[in-house]
């Protein structure tokens, strides 16, 4: 028996108790007479003591070897301890050891394996075995487990059944870019790994399995970044005979359970927003709604006057920043120079300060006068104390550019407080997307996305303006799932396909297996996927996912602790078939 008791479990009613212990050294204190060690495991520090008055010598001589990370058993006897912890549980106890064996020496770790580490991230991601050990890295882990956990109980109870779907597939060529695999025995031929099990779900929801889901790995081939992995997992779900309110009541219920489980925080309010809306008031998709600083369109108000940066832009817009007059010229320059980053791209900023005493103070008073300024403040809901911020531009463009200067300003003013959960849904996105570049249509979400009812005799006259049966679940600001309501008949998939640019021909070598499964009595459906990654990131207070992951990618897409992706050699190669010809 390596172990009577883990090292986080022993408290003051085991006093007397003889235990056998086993873990990883955390750090020893040699005081020549008495030797102090903390022993650590998965579940806690237990605080061993070799005594020479009380622990023989050549015990005593073995304790003084162990170096940090050695992996070694104990037998000894509990006992009270003199100066107390009160920082841990096993604070009011030690261990008196009788007996102590060296499982597994260790060399010194490349960084202290400690909650403030003095290790980087690349070190750290190179032997994230170690890294594992930490308890900030270790807690993430196992809050991961808790959230599939509570995720599997909740599905359970709705009669959902979870399937396992392939993940050697077939290319396609809509969303991401794929990752391929080649195929030794089909010369020539590739699979490729999901992006989602999207056609799989849907077979069986033709199969009859109206309530599937599987937490399941997912791939893209795309550029990285705090939230994204080149492989990912979902919650993927999908239900037969269902509307789009069915689905939205089942996953808001998931939800609620997921928050009452883990954070004891209960809510019931889940707004539902349009994406025009959403984009006009927030200026993305995602609105973090958990504060305000919501837009005002200042165009009415502003473009009477001579200011030719204003005059010639397609949208002005601003939001009132709470208490934020009292900024200094200094740090309100600051801001500027922020949106003038090219990650944001902004051309500049023009500011308003809305003093206690009811009058303003811009940046344009020499166009502006009073009166006008008053209206911004109406318009921007800006109050005595606030400071509106103004931008100028093409309308998708500065959107997106105020969008990042309300997030980066909520942050500083510390309104995006972790323990707080604000859920709503964004809905009636449009169907499909206009790429600039080409001037093609493509599907905003998949190509087995429907229509809202009654819109799709748009798609041959106004494409543009036809809204999806979809919908996004937004949490604190991050998507964390979306879906919509399927298509289901073979027609209609087709002629989504058309729009899209798809020839029959084209269509029928894609995706002809799910439209002849069509034709053999599809229910209506669909369904949601959440990104777990994600998810369990934001329900865990944070939004980077890389550690709530136990062996992540860099931002390179490469695993440094076992040096993949890397080369294959020549015999490999020549399996496959594959002639590489690098110059």
């Amino acid at each position: 028996m390596y172990r009577s008791h883990n090292c986080g479990a022993l408290r003051a009613a085991d006093i007397n108790k003889t235990v056998t212990l086993s873990g990883w050294v955390q750090k020893s204190r040699d005081k020549g007479f008495i030797i102090w060690t903390d022993l650590r495991d998965r579940y806690g520090v237990t605080q061993l003591i070799f005594d020479t008055e009380r622990t023989e010598a050549k015990v005593i001589e073995l304790a003084k070897t162990l170096g940090r990370e050695f992996v070694i058993q104990v037998t000894g006897k509990v006992i009270e301890r003199e100066s107390k912890n009160t920082k841990i549980p096993t604070g009011e106890i030690e261990v008196l050891v009788v007996q102590l064996e060296v499982l597994n020496e260790a060399k010194l770790p490349p960084f202290t394996i400690e909650d403030e580490t003095d290790g980087g991230e690349d070190i750290r991601m190179k032997y994230r075995y170690l890294d594992i050990r930490r308890n900030p890295v270790k807690e993430s882990l196992i809050f991961r487990s808790k959230v599939a956990n509570e995720v599997r109980n909740y599905l359970a109870d709705q009669e959902f059944i979870e399937v396992e779907t392939p993940y050697l597939i077939k290319s396609t060529p809509e969303g991401a870019r794929d990752f391929v695999v080649p195929s030794r025995m089909n010369e020539g031929e590739f699979y490729a790994l999901p992006q989602s099990p999207q056609t799989f779900k849907q077979l069986l929801m033709v199969g009859g399995m109206d309530k599937y889901f599987q937490i399941v790995k997912c791939f893209r081939d795309e550029d990285l970044r705090a939230d994204r992995q080149p492989e990912f997992t979902q919650i993927d779900c999908e239900m037969a005979f269902v509307e789009q309110e069915d689905i939205l009541n089942i996953f808001e219920g998931l939800t609620k359970h997921l928050l009452k489980k883990l954070h004891n925080f209960e809510i019931e309010n889940f707004p539902r927003m349009t994406f025009d809306h959403a984009m006009k008031t927030y200026g993305n998709d995602k609105p973090d709604i958990r504060f305000g600083m919501e837009f005002g369109e200042l165009n009415t108000v502003a473009k009477h006057k001579d200011f030719k940066v204003f005059n010639s832009a397609e949208l002005v817009v601003g939001i009132a920043v709470p208490n934020g007059a009292s900024y200094t010229r200094k740090e309100i320059d600051k801001l500027i120079d922020w949106v003038k980053r090219p990650q944001v791209g902004a051309l500049g900023m023009v500011y308003v300060k809305c003093n206690e005493d009811g009058t303003f103070k811009s940046s344009v008073d020499k166009f502006y006068d009073q009166e006008d300024l008053a209206k911004w403040a109406e318009t921007t809901g800006a109050k005595a104390g606030d400071l509106i911020c103004v931008l100028s531009g093409p309308t998708n463009k500065v959107r997106a550019q105020l969008s990042a200067l309300r997030m980066e300003l909520a942050e500083r003013l510390g309104l995006r407080k972790p323990n707080e959960f604000a859920p709503l849904w964004v809905i009636d996105f449009p169907l499909l997307e206009l790429d600039e570049e080409t001037g093609h249509y493509h599907a905003m979400h998949h190509p087995f996305t429907s229509p809202k009812p009654g819109q799709m005799e748009l798609l041959d006259t106004d494409p543009g303006a036809v809204k999806a049966n979809a919908y996004d679940l937004v949490l604190n600001g991050n998507e964390i799932g979306g879906g919509s309501i399927r298509i289901h008949d073979k027609e209609t998939q087709a002629t989504m396909f058309k729009h899209l640019g798809f020839t029959p021909e084209e269509a029928e070598a894609q995706f002809g297996f799910l439209m002849d499964a069509f034709q053999y009595g599809a229910p209506p459906h669909g369904g949601l996927a959440f990104g777990l990654d994600r998810l369990v990131a934001i329900l865990g207070g944070q939004e980077t996912i890389r550690d709530f992951i136990a062996f992540p990618k860099n931002n390179s897409g490469r695993d440094v602790m076992i040096d993949a992706p890397a080369a294959l050699d020549n015999k490999q190669l020549g399996e496959l078939s594959i002639k590489l010809d690098i110059q």
